[in-house]
């Protein structure tokens, strides 16, 4: 009876690992042809008028240091607000890097904030981005900043020019590496 016993579950464990896989790979099939379905993002921004000045901003980075938005006087700075849960923030992630790879040398910058996850879960998600981003990451574990920055969902993004005022901004999903997006940059930066 004990070997029996001992047998049936030694079998369960099999099958228990083997439908673990199929339903991992079902999920990754299913992952795939969802996102062929999903709309394209946008690539639509909203300018900003009358003189919005940045908030503060100032939080740890993947590497333990403080970042501080005031740090980047004089450049264009690239504020997105995240998280690793939302559908439309992982599809811009690639999108914000190449966005940074055609501008980081006219004077750009890229603080992307991430909102109420821990570090382990940011640098997990970040090995699944292609490209891997190299712009700043920021935690807000506490989801402290987006009361002062207004943000009423993920994503959102903001643009700032080199004196510090927020000239565009952008709810929800964007393509930041289409080409009007990165001519509006570009020209922040002239």
């Amino acid at each position: 009876m004990s070997q029996n016993l001992t047998e049936y579950s030694v079998r369960n464990k099999k099958l228990d690992y083997l439908l673990a896989i199929l339903l991992a790979a079902t999920l990754t099939i299913s992952g795939v042809s969802h996102a062929e379905q999903l709309p394209p993002l946008t690539h639509k921004l909203t300018a900003i008028k009358g003189g919005v000045h940045a908030p503060p901003l100032s939080l740890k980075n993947l590497d333990g240091e403080i970042d501080n938005i005031k740090d980047f006087k004089g450049k264009v700075v690239i504020v997105n607000f995240w998280a690793t849960w939302c559908p439309p923030c992982r599809r811009e992630m690639g999108s914000i890097e190449r966005l940074y790879q055609a501008t980081k040398d006219k004077g750009v910058e890229i603080l992307a904030v991430n909102i109420g996850e821990d570090e382990d879960t940011v640098f997990s998600f970040m090995g699944t981005v292609e490209p891997t981003p190299n712009f700043r990451m920021l935690l807000d574990p506490e989801a402290s900043s987006m009361q002062n920055w207004k943000v009423q969902g993920l994503p959102t993004t903001f643009i700032i020019d080199s004196k510090g005022q927020i000239v565009y901004r952008a709810v929800g999903g964007r393509e930041f590496d289409h080409p009007d997006i990165k001519s509006i940059v570009l020209k922040l930066t002239q």
